[in-house]
């Protein structure tokens, strides 16, 4: 059984769900998700609550339902409260700034790098060397952090490169001489 496929979801005031056979579209204040969900599992609205149960017991359907109450989980989350990254440059001469909607980054290359923001992500630029990344979708908003954080992952030597908040880089003793 699936500890996490058994707790129920808690729909909050001012958010609307409505289930169209598996899909599972989810509007609140901060805007509107959609997903359809795996043919092994049902959801029900009692109320305010969801309920997802499998209809099978296959180590599938096992598999989607924890899976499955997780997403729409982080789906009524997203658009209720949103969800925030925040990255740390770390390094001489990395910085970050906005140009319009757009992320610029200079990390140590020749050029700067220039990041359109994806439907429904924001970028904030409180420090130079500080980047927040939010939205409602928190798959879109982990991805475009892994991708900036790709970029220049921190090194090991010297810690410098783009890592998480909070993160901390095991630093390797450099040669000895």
């Amino acid at each position: 059984m699936s500890r996490i496929g058994k707790k129920t979801i808690t729909v909050p005031k001012g958010v609307t769900v409505t289930l169209n056979g598996q899909n599972v579209t989810v509007k609140g204040p901060k805007g509107e998700l959609s997903w359809t969900v795996a043919e092994e599992i049902e959801v029900k609205q009692e109320g305010d609550e969801l309920t997802l149960t499998p209809t099978s017991e296959t180590q599938r359907a096992k598999a989607m339902w924890g899976l499955s109450r997780t997403l729409v989980a982080n789906m009524v989350t997203g658009v209720t409260d949103g969800f925030e990254k925040t990255l740390e440059l770390v390094g001489v001469g990395y910085r970050a700034a906005l140009k319009g909607q757009n992320l610029s980054l200079q990390l140590g290359f020749s050029h700067d790098v220039d990041i359109v923001p994806p439907e429904g992500i924001t970028f904030v630029v409180p420090k130079q060397t500080e980047i927040k990344i939010s939205g409602n979708d928190k798959q879109a908003v982990g991805e475009i952090a892994a991708v900036i954080r790709k970029m220049r992952p921190p090194e090991p030597y010297k810690g410098k490169g783009v890592r998480y908040q909070g993160e901390t880089v095991r630093r390797k003793e450099g040669k000895k001489k």
